[in-house]
């Protein structure tokens, strides 16, 4: 029960994200950087406060994936950053967890799994949901960036979860340290040259540093550390709190209801969701 609740905290936490991103008044790909490297820097600090030993010789094996996985997350948060601000919260979070089903998709050529006709239908299903969430017959050119932003951001969160699963028995502390150190410092240039004349006021600032430490570093510790302990089904179930969580608090705090086919279409993309990881197959544990 209390990994469950642990599990339940840290997606509830991500779920906030997206409303913390809304009030800094900085550009997407400076936010990634930061985050990166001020979550990194809490992990980093948690290791060495705590005495964790590092495997040199077991990480230097992963090395390469472990990079490549790094990049994918910091250009995924700056593709999900700027859905955020084309589409809106609810429209970009529905259209960033089409990853799971993504993995579901690939996984018969990747993994050798079998894609069963409910998992088809399931693709399918969600499909509709992207359409009917992008009201593609009532929306404007930024809304197609911003949705266009989120499953360009779903496509890299998939590719993170399917590199994961070639990383063996790494240290999930190590792991996740060498991940965001290298999304922060990759998207780093990207983030300077698109910063114009950043004004660095208290508001902004210190609601970056939050995204940085908790959203990003604790978020990620207590994540994984109640994963430990659960089943990959249960993990992945739990892990649609996240979503669910954003649509309805960016709802509450922003007053702004969502529109019929916007409800509709998070109904089939999240119902989708749910119905094929709840078929017993290959776990896939997610990374945020």
């Amino acid at each position: 029960m209390k990994e469950k609740l642990s599990m339940i905290l840290s997606m509830v936490v991500f779920g906030t994200i997206g409303i913390f991103v809304e009030y800094i008044n900085m550009p997407s790909g400076f936010i990634a950087a930061a985050r990166g490297i001020i979550g990194a820097s809490v992990i980093l600090a948690v290791m060495l406060i705590t005495g964790h030993k590092t495997n040199f010789k077991k990480l230097s094996k992963k090395l390469t994936v472990l990079l490549a996985s790094g990049v994918a997350i910091g250009f995924n948060w700056i593709l999900l950053f700027e859905a955020y601000r084309h589409t809106g919260i609810p429209a970009a979070t529905v259209c960033y967890y089409m990853a799971p089903l993504l993995v579901v998709g690939v996984s018969p050529f990747i993994f050798k799994d079998k894609l069963t006709l409910r998992q088809i239908i399931c693709i399918l299903i969600a499909l509709m949901g992207v359409v009917s969430v992008s009201g593609i017959f009532q929306t404007n050119a930024s809304k197609i960036i911003g949705i266009l932003s989120g499953l360009g951001a779903a496509v890299l969160y998939a590719s993170v979860m399917i590199m994961n699963k070639f990383m063996g028995e790494t240290d999930d502390y190590e792991r996740t340290f060498i991940q965001l150190a290298v999304a922060g410092l990759v998207v780093l240039p990207y983030g300077i040259l698109t910063m114009g004349d950043i004004e660095f006021n208290t508001k902004s600032t210190v609601l970056l540093v939050i995204v940085g430490v908790v959203h990003t570093g604790i978020a990620y510790l207590v994540y994984f550390g109640a994963i430990k302990k659960l089943k990959s089904r249960t993990v992945a179930i739990l892990s649609y709190i996240d979503p669910a969580s954003a649509i309805v608090l960016s709802s509450i705090v922003f007053m702004q209801m969502p529109k019929v086919y916007e409800i509709i279409g998070v109904v089939l993309i999240m119902g989708a969701a749910i119905l094929s990881e709840t078929e017993k197959r290959r776990g896939i544990i997610k990374e945020n």
